[in-house]
């Protein structure tokens, strides 16, 4: 599995960037990569666990901007087609073949 969340928060003031950094800021901590700005994902185990870094993330959202979240599995997220560049050197480390079962 994997929880895409994809948000456009405004930064046009010092408070609203402030908001905005610390918003990235605890994605990163909580495992999640940066796939495209604004995009940003992580590989849970199961759907529980997807569901309960969702709920992590929600109480995070800044009051203002926008901030959805999505759930693939890894074979939806393998059908996804690259247009234009490629993947990130950080993107290209992170497989689901990292997954450990207990």
């Amino acid at each position: 599995m994997r929880l895409l969340v994809f948000f456009d928060l405004p930064v046009k003031t010092k408070s609203e960037r402030r908001q905005a950094t610390q918003f990235r800021n605890f994605l990163i901590k909580d495992g999640f990569y940066m796939i495209q700005f604004s995009l940003y994902g992580r590989i849970c185990n199961t759907i529980e666990s997807a569901e309960l870094h969702k709920v992590r993330v929600s109480l995070q959202v800044p009051k203002t901007g926008s901030v959805r979240a999505m759930i693939v599995t890894e074979k939806q997220y393998a059908s996804m087609s690259i247009l234009s560049g490629g993947p990130k050197k950080k993107e290209k480390r992170i497989d689901s073949q990292q997954l450990s079962f207990f």
